[in-house]
């Protein structure tokens, strides 16, 4: 009795080490290339920006087109990490917008932004 209760303890043990290492590498296979509409409320102000990504193993490349204008971008993804930036001119003032978020799932993110130092805020985003 006893040696079958410890290999019943031993097999539910290896279970759930195995769905949790499932899980974990089924979230670092999400692929975030494709169109991405944010939503960004910061101190300045609030925006709905969208995104384009282009996702090439943790290489993060894209295009931002919203209220600050039209700019490429560059970034990474990391596990479950995501992070890029890219630059802007407002009215001759060069802004650099980093996004720092993590992936909820494979059409979600959300995180924080920060405009220069001059505002900051959070985001979600949905895949569109």
């Amino acid at each position: 009795m006893k040696g079958a209760l410890l290999r019943l303890v031993a097999v539910a043990a290896a279970v759930v080490a195995l769905l949790s290492t499932t899980g974990s590498a089924q979230a670092a296979r999400v692929d975030l290339s494709g169109r991405w509409l944010f939503t960004v409320d910061t101190t300045a102000g609030s925006g709905m920006p969208t995104i384009t990504l282009q996702q090439q193993g943790e290489t993060l490349t894209g295009h931002y087109s919203g209220q600050l204008g039209e700019a490429d971008l560059k970034g990474s993804v990391k596990g479950q990490e995501v992070v890029f930036t890219f630059s802007v001119d407002a009215q001759g003032v060069a802004l650099v917008c980093t996004y720092t978020g993590s992936i909820e799932s494979k059409d979600s993110l959300k995180g924080k932004v920060d405009i220069s130092g001059l505002a900051t805020g959070t985001f979600t985003a949905k895949r569109v």
